[in-house]
């Protein structure tokens, strides 16, 4: 990580009413693809890492039974309590909590996060998949920066200074390594994907 987890959450808490105002068409199609593949149903339990305004807790929770969002960014996190409460929605709740660390142990159906990863180093990001490999949800949908190829250095999608975005195939072997199997690669742009993962498809899939 570039920055430690505190500064990271500093530079959020500034943007957080304007963020969701500030998002770029690639960003908005990582995650109506991140909701699309993430599909809850009513007995399940959604656990959204790194939730910032709630862009893909709120919109998975009308199908879910619970959806539970955790960040590092209060200013955040406050943009999505209000937004869930002027939505109405009673299933969803958002506290404080990291990738390797998420502040989560009950049982947890499907996984989601959306731009949010690639703050972390690549073995950081290593780490965190197999923290929530032990949390053994069935789906883990990842939306993020990423790389699809050589990334153009005269025109990154990202703020070198505080992003690290991984390449596709480091995602998938840290997918693979944790006991998942990649199911759906979604590519947006060069350097923004959707990763889908799975657990015990060997087993009556």
């Amino acid at each position: 990580m570039k920055h430690s987890v505190e500064d990271h959450a500093a530079r959020f808490d500034e943007k957080a009413d304007e963020y969701d105002d500030s998002k770029s068409p690639e960003y908005r199609a990582c995650a109506n693809l991140v909701i699309e593949h993430a599909g809850p149903g009513p007995g399940d339990v959604v656990l959204d890492l790194g939730t910032g305004t709630g862009a893909i807790a709120l919109a998975l929770a009308p199908d879910a039974e619970r959806v539970v969002g955790r960040d590092i960014s209060d200013g955040m996190m406050g943009e999505a309590e209000r937004k869930a409460a002027e939505s109405g929605l009673e299933n969803v709740s958002f506290a404080y909590g990291t990738f390797r660390e998420p502040e989560y142990d009950r049982a947890v159906d499907i996984v989601t996060s959306n731009f949010a990863m690639h703050h972390l180093a690549d073995e950081e990001k290593r780490a965190a998949i197999d923290v929530i490999a032990t949390l053994e949800p069935r789906r883990f949908v990842l939306g993020d920066l990423m790389f699809f190829g050589e990334p153009d250095p005269s025109e990154p999608f990202y703020s070198p200074d505080v992003d690290d975005p991984a390449t596709v195939g480091f995602l998938a072997d840290a997918f693979t390594d944790a006991g998942f199997s990649l199911t759906a690669v979604e590519r947006v742009h060069d350097q923004v994907g959707v990763l889908v993962a799975e657990r015990g498809l060997t087993h009556d899939d």
